[in-house]
């Protein structure tokens, strides 16, 4: 981001200070959004860098906002100043705004704030805090008031693993620009900011861009150019056969669930190989959904008449569907793996290393560290899974609120959809289920795994708007309706 500022300042061209005053804007902007009560008081606390001259550009748009109680707290742990703090402590200074110089954490005493702005330090930032900078922090954070961090919050790591021990600014929101920090998408990141909110600040987005990266977000258009409209004379085998191998006596639940969204998600035929037991609950709840009873091993007499497989939800862990995995990896037939298909994968790693390319795995975090090794942070494991779907040519998604969709030429995918109120069981399910029906109607493995994630959470956020909790069934209901409003606009 340090080389798309130079750019812009070199190619628009703009001074750096006037860009600052662009980024304050946009951040005061999306501050008035939810803060527009201006008798509250605000104290904004602002290092001498380019992070602490945004933090006073913001003190001086605000008082112009008609806040009438803003109060500077200028950070002075350093003899160094950026040009840009310089200029606009010399505004701040001709202003009426209030200022308070601290040349050590023992001076900051009696603070009358209701809101705090952090624009201490900024996003180049690689190890914790420490001295004076930590004494601080420790003291902001224990006025337990609302924070709102400029674009990164003081002492937490834009990049890389995040410590276990994370000592810097607890923010209830950070406002940050024109890109989000790969960091806030792992969960370790809800320690130091609750939300995040990205502004435009007019950077030069074609040389954003074209910079090199192994790191993606997946956005709206996306799907707009990769969901295909239904065409005029196709019929269900134009729609691809899908196979699910899931449920056991006491978990039909994870196989109606992912039949479901096999089916709302567009399969043309769904087959669920299931217990014979559930036989009369997939004829009740799913009549379109044909059965291939599973009694014990069942061998797939010929997994090539099925556009796509998924084994696992609800499966169960036993030798004889340990015996189904290990023939259908044999086969040589791409997979979706999910649930205790993943967990027999974590104890046979000789059926690992012979996967079939263009397989898809699904394992929540625990899934994740039985295949391959406990890890201490997200960001380890993600490194893992590049390194794993670039060696079996598969893709990974490592579940989480935003999933990482690791994929085989090495990039990482994150999912932005998704929410809170969808943390309830079955959710997996009905990924597996939407993942099995894209790879049946002929989508790639990568588009798969990059459709499904969005539209599963694009329904969740759907429903989520109206309701404090969400369902998996409700889920699969919905997605037809988010493919549809998708695909009516390509």
């Amino acid at each position: 981001m340090r080389n798309v500022d130079e750019f812009t300042i070199t190619h628009q061209p703009i001074a750096s200070i006037d860009l600052m005053e662009k980024a304050a804007r946009a951040f005061v902007k999306c501050f008035l959004k939810t803060e527009f009560n201006a008798h509250k008081r605000v104290a904004i606390f602002c290092g001498k860098g380019n992070n602490g001259g945004d933090g006073l550009a913001i003190a001086h748009l605000l008082l112009h906002n008609g806040y009438e109680h803003v109060k500077v707290y200028i950070v002075n742990f350093s003899a160094r100043q950026s040009d840009d703090f310089a200029i606009n402590l010399q505004r701040i200074d001709e202003s009426r705004c209030k200022k308070v110089i601290i040349n050590h954490p023992s001076e900051l005493k009696n603070v009358k704030a209701d809101l705090i702005i952090d624009a201490i330090l900024g996003s180049g930032l690689n190890k914790p805090l420490a001295g004076d900078y930590a004494e601080l922090v420790k003291i902001i954070n224990k006025l337990q008031k609302r924070v709102y961090a400029v674009d990164v919050p003081t002492g937490f790591f834009s990049e890389g693993e995040l410590s276990a021990d994370y000592n810097g600014i607890k923010a209830y929101k950070t406002i940050c620009f024109q890109r989000p920090k790969i960091n806030f998408f792992f969960p370790e990141s809800a320690v130091a900011t609750e939300h995040h909110e990205v502004v435009d600040i007019q950077l030069e987005e074609a040389f954003i861009e074209s910079l090199s990266t192994d790191f993606y977000l997946t956005e709206r258009t996306d799907m707009v150019r990769l969901i295909k409209n239904r065409k005029p004379f196709s019929h269900k085998g134009t729609y691809g056969h899908a196979l699910l191998i899931a449920g056991n006596i006491d978990t039909m639940g994870a196989a109606l669930l992912s039949a479901k969204a096999c089916l709302y998600a567009g399969a043309g035929l769904t087959t669920a190989c299931i217990p014979a037991t559930g036989l009369t609950a997939l004829n009740t709840l799913l009549p379109e959904v044909m059965a291939l009873p599973r009694d014990e091993y069942t061998r797939i007499e010929n997994p090539a008449k099925y556009k796509a497989i998924a084994i696992g939800p609800g499966l169960g862990i036993n030798s004889d569907n340990e015996k189904l995995l290990e023939s259908l990896i044999l086969a040589a037939r791409p997979l979706v793996i999910d649930a205790d298909a993943l967990n027999i994968l974590g104890e046979r790693p000789d059926l690992l290393d012979i996967l079939p390319a263009g397989s898809i795995l699904t394992p929540h975090v625990k899934e994740f560290d039985r295949i391959f090794g406990a890890h201490e942070s997200w960001w380890a494991r993600v490194q893992t899974a590049i390194i794993w779907a670039r060696k079996k040519q598969v893709v990974i998604i490592l579940k989480n609120q935003f999933s990482f969709v690791c994929v085989p030429n090495g990039k990482v995918l994150i999912n932005p959809t998704g929410n809170p109120a969808m943390a309830q069981g079955g959710m997996g399910d009905v990924l597996t289920g939407i993942l099995s029906a894209l790879l049946a109607q002929g989508y790639s493995a990568t588009d798969s795994a990059k459709i499904g994630c969005y539209i599963h959470g694009l329904a969740g956020d759907y429903l989520a708007s109206e309701r404090h909790v969400v369902t998996a069934s409700e889920v699969a209901e919905r997605i037809p309706f988010e493919m549809h409003l998708l695909s009516a606009t390509n």
